[in-house]
């Protein structure tokens, strides 16, 4: 390899910035992320960003995405990098590369120049999650292999790279021997373990001699230690409370343990993620637990100081670093790291800046944090066991590491994302792709794919630097307006918070601007990649054409997985950034981000309760249930309050602490109750088109919070239901609110077949993805021309969003996707192309409902004012009968007149979608192979059209009618 020079390091690394068109042109400008921040990644002085190219023989520009964790050598000369995501990709060739990678760099220094760092060699792993430990001699380190539950050893070679520095390879891939992890049934036999999660090992500490190792396995709420001259595992703790006491039975304790870390040779740390605490084991032949540090937020990563009497813990939720003594093992403080003081004063700060790693100057004066919400490293400052951030720095779009130079005068940063950019047809080039010209020549089109790692070298910046790189990230963040306590909302806002009571949110699943309104008449779409145009879905149509074109909206998540957590509390805490990726890879976790922990619904927290609310419990009586599986109704995923309120961060919380009404239909239900048949599972539930008047319950909550709020008739994700009988159950108790003039302030409303999926079992004929699409579309018709029609048509505004625009493509960005308010005071006929997120239309519900912000995203973000007109009092508006709809079974009316649209007819007939799709599993959002189902999508509503050549993302708004006449449109 030869020399490569800062310059050429520095525009290797802004090509990975620049292929997103609304990248800022200068390097140094801020670029807008869909979460409504910015970041300006090359803002330090001197800063070097290095795309993380693992040198894939037939794929030589791929990047790898989701980098985890850095560790730097006892010696400080070699640093490594580790990914821990999606990294599943198809070479030209179209060969599968799943690996995750160690990237190995060299950081020697000459004098006092800065260099950046040299990458020397990549190691591929099979799977990982976060796990990354060198041991104190220096000569090998460890890697956790996730859900293939072994720790990694790699060794120095003796042989030496081009640049002079050491070679590793792998040596040993030492087992830790669990079969599944702890879930409803990890006891079970065949097939009903099967419904079990698998291990996960995760964080490794290493003990100061070099001796052994300590393993923390996520899934299996355990502890292994390795003897590590042996090769072998020698010890496992299981460290919940009533594994080891039964008087302890049913305790909650040890649960989802992430991070270790290894006190001389006698002691081990162990970060417990849902059950908030630190474990502090004994260490020996049979280790024990000796007590528990009780934290107040989720405690993830730890390091020591080099005297090992003080340990240091990132704390996510409550954006604090909590110090303890390891002497008496006591909690001797914890301060914010959000921000200096002096830029964020108050007492109470809305959460997200997710801190998530934490290193220490080699004179322990300054500990440097990694806070992935607000892309940033904080600087603190260090008095005795107190903390104080005295300045931020900038960095790529979610830190998730950093790492000191052994002088202490440089820093390795490592991103796990960067902006995606136009997605051309969201496929992936694997066997079916030579069919699709574009997808053979351009594969690895889905987000999670094109979000890109890197990692971010720099000099520790000086005093002057460090204040204009604080207040470089404040103007990222927008914290001017949190320091204000929110925007001058102005007499707009001001108008609707007099006049408006009443708040409906329709969340809807994964499509992006172009699928559907790539065809509208007005707006930047581009209609050469519309999958569902006005033929199948009107009413998406007719709602932007009589109110508002909102064509520069970005959902804030990339999948579900996140997404939701964005639709509902505006963010995501750094367990579902770090979890996510990996089970939509299928390198394990569960799907755990809305209610339900491993497929236990934490919402029950009686075990009485659970065993009838968990449908699978039943199947095996002679097992009984695990009495220490879980307990309590913590969930593991959920954000917290902006006053430390525990995974009480969402909407519908804020509204309650408000003093409001509401009422949830489809958000957060324990899915388990829709999977099999009655033959197979005790506690399915039926699908019912009159369900109230049946009887027959739907909708078992999945969070303890919605327990008592929610209408048990409105069934949750089911492809295999319609949105219109959903619609139904939702207007029979509309009805009954309009009669007695109750309707909550708030209500939440899930219409989720815009999704797609179970096309052998869906019932009312709409076994096809244009057929669903046009039931969910009518759906929302519907639900809007019920409001129209009503008594609260003057005070109550209707919100519709997707959770995600992960399934289709889009020329602008994969985040893309269709948005729409309507209601009194709402434009009619209008294009707003201001550039609104997820968490602008969250923040706009909170400031017309009167709420406190949910998240610290929230808190800066400015409300959707330009979609509003103050003396649009007066709106109606008639739902449109999709033609295709015709030939379902759904209810329409019998007189129709112009709602009617024309008979249209499928492009493929059911038998078409069930062969190539019907394999998949669509039992929960996402669970199916995203990346091959959006090819199949593509190619069953679009055929062998190729994907258009161009996707610069170029403004289409101009000569809008020529542009369609191209594609047939009038």
């Amino acid at each position: 390899m030869t020399h490569i020079t800062i310059r050429q390091y520095t525009l290797a690394a802004f090509a990975l910035l620049a292929t997103a068109p609304m990248l800022a042109q200068n390097p140094s400008d801020p670029i807008t992320l869909p979460t409504g921040f910015a970041i300006t990644p090359m803002a330090a002085p001197h800063s070097v960003l290095q795309p993380l190219n693992p040198g894939l023989a037939n794929l030589p520009n791929y990047v790898a995405g989701q980098a985890v964790a850095t560790a730097l050598s006892p010696d400080g000369t070699q640093l490594l990098v580790l990914t821990s995501g999606f990294n599943e990709v198809v070479d030209t060739q179209g060969k599968a590369q799943t690996n995750e990678y160690v990237f190995v760099f060299s950081t020697s220094t000459l004098g006092t120049t800065f260099i950046p760092p040299k990458q020397t060699q990549v190691l591929p792993v099979p799977n990982t999650f976060c796990g990354l430990a060198w041991n104190p001699n220096g000569q090998e380190f460890y890697v956790s292999g996730g859900v293939d539950d072994k720790m990694y050893v790699f060794a120095q070679t003796g042989r030496v790279s081009i640049f002079g520095a050491p070679t590793y390879s792998q040596v040993a891939a030492i087992a830790l021997g669990h079969k599944l992890g702890n879930g409803l049934l990890s006891n079970a036999p065949p097939p009903y373990n099967a419904q079990a999660p698998l291990p996960m090992a995760a964080g490794i500490g290493v003990s100061k001699s070099g001796a052994l190792a300590v393993v923390a396995n996520f899934f299996n709420d355990s502890i292994s230690v390795v003897d590590l001259k042996g090769r072998t595992k020698t010890a496992e703790l299981d460290l919940r409370p009533g594994a080891t006491d039964r008087t302890m039975t049913g305790v909650a304790g040890g649960e989802y343990p992430f991070w270790v870390a290894v006190h001389a040779d006698d002691k081990a740390y162990i970060s417990s993620q849902r059950d908030r605490e630190l474990v502090v084991v004994k260490l020996g032949a049979a280790p024990t637990v000796a007590t528990r540090i009780a934290i107040a937020g989720q405690p993830n990563r730890m390091v020591l100081n080099q005297a090992q009497d003080r340990l240091f813990v990132a704390v996510d939720n409550s954006d604090t670093v909590a110090v303890v003594d390891t002497g008496a093992d006591k909690l001797l403080d914890a301060f914010s790291v959000t921000a200096p003081r002096t830029i964020l004063p108050g007492a109470y700060l809305p959460k997200g800046a997710n801190p998530n790693s934490l290193a220490l100057s080699p004179d322990e004066k300054t500990l440097y944090v990694a806070e992935g919400g607000t892309n940033a490293v904080a600087v603190v400052s260090l008095f005795g066991s107190n903390g104080q951030v005295t300045g931020l720095i900038p960095t790529g779009w979610y830190p998730n590491s950093v790492s000191v130079s052994s002088d202490g005068k440089q820093l390795y940063v490592v991103n796990g994302k960067s902006l995606p950019g136009p997605n051309r047809g969201n496929c992936r080039g694997d066997v079916q792709a030579p069919s699709i010209p574009d997808c053979s020549s351009n594969p690895n089109q889905y987000v999670l794919q094109l979000e890109q790692a890197s990692l971010m070298s720099l000099p520790v910046p000086g005093v002057v630097e460090l204040a204009d790189l604080t207040d470089q990230v404040a103007r990222n963040n927008h914290f001017d307006a949190v320091e204000q306590g929110g925007f001058s909302f102005g007499p707009v806002m001001d108008l609707l918070r007099q006049r408006i009571q009443h708040v409906i949110y329709i969340i809807k699943e994964n499509r992006t601007y172009d699928q559907v309104l790539g065809d509208l008449e007005v707006g930047n779409g581009d209609p050469s990649i519309v999958e569902f145009p006005e033929a199948i879905t009107p009413n998406h149509h007719a709602l932007a054409r009589n109110f508002i074109t909102l064509d520069n909206f970005f959902d804030s998540g990339e999948v579900s997985g996140v997404g939701w957590n964005w639709s509902t509390a505006a963010r995501a805490t750094d367990y579902t950034e770090k979890t996510v990726p990996l089970n939509y890879a299928n390198r394990g976790m569960t799907y755990d981000w809305e209610g339900t922990n491993r497929n236990v619904d934490v919402a029950q927290a009686a075990v009485a309760d659970r065993v009838s609310a968990q449908p699978l419990l039943s199947l095996i009586p002679q097992l009984g249930p695990d009495l220490n599986l879980l307990p309590g109704t913590a969930d593991v995923a959920a954000p917290d309050g902006p006053a430390g309120e525990s995974g009480a961060g969402y909407i519908w919380d804020e509204a309650l602490r408000a003093g409001l009404t509401i009422r949830n239909y489809g958000f957060y239900i324990d899915l388990a109750h829709y999977q099999g048949s009655p033959a197979s599972n005790p506690s399915y539930i039926p699908i019912s088109k009159t369900p109230a008047a049946s009887g027959i319950t739907q909708a078992v909550p999945a969070k303890a919070a919605l327990l008592h709020y929610t209408d048990p008739y409105f069934r949750g994700f089911d492809q295999a239901n319609s949105d219109v009988y959903n619609y139904q159950e939702w207007a029979r108790e509309f009805d009954q609110f309009s009669a007695n003039g109750n309707l909550p302030n708030l209500s939440l409303v899930r219409f989720p077949h815009d999704h797609f999926g179970s096309f052998g079992s869906a019932l009312y004929g709409l076994n096809t993805p244009g057929l669903q699409i046009s039931d969910n579309d009518y759906a929302v018709g519907l639900l809007v021309q019920k409001v129209a029609a009503s008594p609260y048509a003057g005070n109550t505004l209707i919100f519709v969003i997707e959770d995600d625009a992960q399934d289709g493509p889009d020329h602008v960005d994969a985040h893309r996707s269709i948005a729409y308010v309507v209601g009194p005071y709402v434009k009619q006929g209008a294009v707003v192309s201001e550039r609104y997120t997820t968490v602008s239309m969250m923040r706009t519900m909170e400031v017309i409902l009167g709420l406190s912000p949910s998240s610290l995203y929230s808190a800066a973000a400015a409300p959707m004012t330009e979609v509003f007109d103050p003396y649009q009092e007066t709106w109606t508006y008639n739902a449109l009968v999709p033609g295709l709809l015709r030939s379902s079974q759904v209810p329409l009316p019998q007189a129709m007149g112009r709602r009617a649209q024309p008979l249209v007819r499928d492009r493929r007939p059911s038998s078409y979608w069930q062969k190539k799709l019907g394999g998949m599993d669509y039992s929960e959002e996402d669970k199916l192979d995203t990346p091959r189902f959006n090819l199949e999508l593509w190619k069953g509503m679009m055929g062998n059209k190729p994907y258009p050549t161009e996707r610069s993302g170029r403004d289409l708004r101009e000569n809008r009618k020529e542009l369609l006449a191209k594609y047939g449109i009038r």
